[in-house]
């Protein structure tokens, strides 16, 4: 009887113990999956943000000092490691695609950078994106337009004046070309000595000036039909087309005196 009572005493504490450990095993790892959850935050990147903004963002994301997230993309694009198509040339502007990513304790600015370009590839390839070209015109459209019906017009207006052999002149570009964001172009801004300039050369930029949503992608497939060479957002919600050279005159007219009445 004793023994039989000294056995089940310690069967017992052999027991307590092992249920003790437990909970202690399942007490930290709940506080390092709690703890993991508290430093995990969350990087958003608009639709249209330039590569260097969304560069800028993700620096904060990882607090990380500014310029690392810059520096891991060209890094990754040159060696390859982004697997961008050849047309990009190790340039991932236009692949950093707009959504919110989970940034964690073990996020890096190349793995970051890896996931936004992984991203872009699924969303290009389930929409339809022909080739490079495409992604080009996309971003410009995203720059120039708020609403998916001006896109699709803006999109027109670019296949036209290819088409026709025009410079595309969209002062987007040069507002990319001297990383700033204006709605005002001086005569001296469309002289500027950059491939990105649209009033001085033909053809399309480059790259592309942005990163560019889904309904700027769509527009740059599916152009509205229509014969427009021209168009000005004279304030905002009142974007016009035209094929008219002096009615566009007489809007960008209109426009300046918006610009001059402060609104």
């Amino acid at each position: 009887m004793t023994t039989r009572t000294g056995n089940r005493r310690r069967l017992l504490v052999a027991v307590t113990l092992l249920c003790a450990v437990a909970v202690a095993t399942a007490g930290v790892l709940l506080f390092r999956h709690y703890q993991r959850e508290w430093q995990t935050t969350y990087l958003h990147v608009q639709e249209g943000w330039r590569a260097s903004q969304v560069y800028e963002a993700a620096d904060r994301a990882l607090s990380v000092p500014e310029g690392t997230t810059e520096k891991a993309a060209k890094r990754a694009g040159r060696k390859g490691k982004l697997e961008l198509p050849a047309a990009a040339k190790g340039n991932p502007e236009g692949y950093l695609y707009p959504s919110t990513y989970v940034v964690r304790p073990e996020t890096s600015p190349t793995s970051l950078v890896k996931s936004m370009v992984k991203k872009a590839r699924t969303r290009h390839t389930t929409a339809g994106v022909p080739d490079y070209d495409t992604l080009v015109v996309a971003s410009v459209i995203q720059a120039e337009a708020n609403t998916p019906q001006d896109m699709a017009k803006v999109s027109r207006v670019i296949q036209n004046r290819l088409k026709r052999d025009m410079p595309l002149q969209m002062d987007s570009t040069i507002n990319y070309a001297l990383n700033r964001s204006t709605l005002n172009t001086s005569h001296a801004d469309t002289r500027l000595d950059s491939p990105y300039n649209t009033y001085r050369h033909k053809g399309l930029p480059p790259s592309p000036i942005g990163n560019p949503g889904p309904d700027a992608i769509k527009a740059a497939q599916r152009p509205t039909p229509g014969d427009w060479l021209y168009f000005v957002t004279v304030k905002p919600g009142d974007t016009r087309f035209t094929d008219d050279y002096e009615q566009h005159k007489k809007w960008v007219e209109e426009f300046n005196q918006e610009q001059g009445n402060g609104t």
